[in-house]
């Protein structure tokens, strides 16, 4: 049955499919002997586009094998000097030497050998088992595995990089692919996640291009739309090898540290009751009826010295501060019931505002208003 979702953002495929092929190979590798030659059948396939993140993808099943990595090219030998100048600059810009790198999908091992030549500790994991053999064969840290969950644990983890390298879009679950591995990774690690290249497909018109086991045809924008939404930050994106690859260079996101923000609200506690002690309780206003002032109060504990709130919208008057409950007046009662002070806490609008008190209301009435560096008596 035909997919008719998107398998990254869930959002519906556009209802007519982009191409329909008929009669197509079933699969790219794994090709028909004398002996099974008579069992060979075509497939159809259909290529949509997702109408949410516009990802280009098949709608039909993943071809059985999919969690292994065959590499036809790791026998060009241009290929091989490219990867090495590519592994080698990607090591060295990242400051990547002595730590742990990983190659997830990393087949027999024609990648992971030439980054094993570097100055790194090198690991792999593969799903094929005889890959897997191979590799240990060959002197290669490589375990039999797929990351078939987002809990799923690599032996070795964590990380401090890792490549995947034309695999992704043989995957029909990346998000939970990339998710998992993302918990493998140590803060601040990098990665290099390479892809075919389907803005030069377009381009070019290669119709060819397009086979039963590749389920993704990312442009570099889906690319990083993929890459952001689970977890990574994007580096540098570019094409690669003639514009055949698109090469993503990206780091796992760090957790975002506000903890700065206790500190701030602690000096404006200080600041705000400075100024207040100056008064008496219940004679200073503030300016402003707004979730900021709102918050402030709230965490503060200023409000037994507010009398009241001011502002001009009109449905808030009669109304209360929540939690603090300091009633809400218009500006006209700075003369009907006068402060000695008013504490103007109107974001964009303060000097607005003080130049409103200035003009309309008092001259004289001591003025303090809250900034982002804090508290300014004007």
């Amino acid at each position: 049955m035909r997919k008719k979702t998107c398998r990254v953002c869930g959002n519906n495929l556009y209802d007519r499919p982009l191409l329909q092929y008929h009669n197509m190979p079933k699969a790219a590798q794994f090709m028909p002997d004398a002996d099974s030659i008579k069992d060979d059948i075509g497939v159809n396939i259909e290529v949509c586009q997702c109408s949410g993140c516009g990802l280009v993808q098949l709608s039909n099943d993943p071809v059985p094998y999919y969690r292994e990595v065959i590499r036809a090219s790791a026998f060009s030998e241009e290929m091989k000097a490219f990867r090495m100048k590519q592994f080698a600059n990607f090591i060295t810009k990242h400051s990547l030497s002595g730590k742990k790198v990983i190659e997830i999908g990393c087949g027999r091992g024609e990648y992971l050998s030439l980054i094993q030549q570097l100055d790194v500790d090198v690991y792999g994991i593969e799903y094929s088992e005889q890959s897997a053999i191979e590799c240990a064969r060959n002197g290669l840290n490589v375990k039999k595995g797929f990351i078939e969950h987002t809990d799923y644990e690599i032996e070795n983890a964590p990380f401090d990089a890792f490549f995947i390298l034309n695999y992704l879009e043989h995957l029909p679950n990346p998000n939970t692919a990339l998710r998992g591995l993302w918990k493998n990774l140590n803060d601040g690690a990098v990665g290099l996640v390479e892809v075919p290249n389907f803005d030069m497909i377009v381009q070019k018109g290669l119709f060819s291009e397009f086979i039963a086991d590749h389920l993704f045809y990312f442009t570099k924008e889906t690319l990083n739309f993929v890459l952001f939404q689970n977890g990574f930050e994007i580096i540098e994106c570019k094409t690669i090898w003639k514009d055949y690859i698109i090469s993503a260079s990206v780091e796992k996101r760090k957790k975002l540290d506000i903890t700065r923000f206790y500190t701030q609200k602690i000096n404006l506690e200080r600041e705000l009751k400075q100024f207040l002690n100056n008064f008496r309780d219940k004679s200073v206003a503030i300016w402003g009826a707004g979730h900021q002032a709102f918050t402030v109060i709230a965490l503060t504990g200023i409000s037994l010295k507010i009398k009241y709130i001011i502002d001009s919208a009109k449905f808030k008057h009669g109304k209360y501060s929540p939690i603090t409950h300091i009633p809400i007046v218009p500006p006209k009662a700075l003369i009907s019931d006068p402060v000695s002070a008013v504490i103007i806490m109107a974001a964009g609008y303060s000097d607005e505002v003080k130049n409103i008190i200035r003009n309309r209301y008092s001259v004289d009435l001591e003025l303090a208003i809250l900034r982002d560096f804090g508290l300014e008596i004007v």
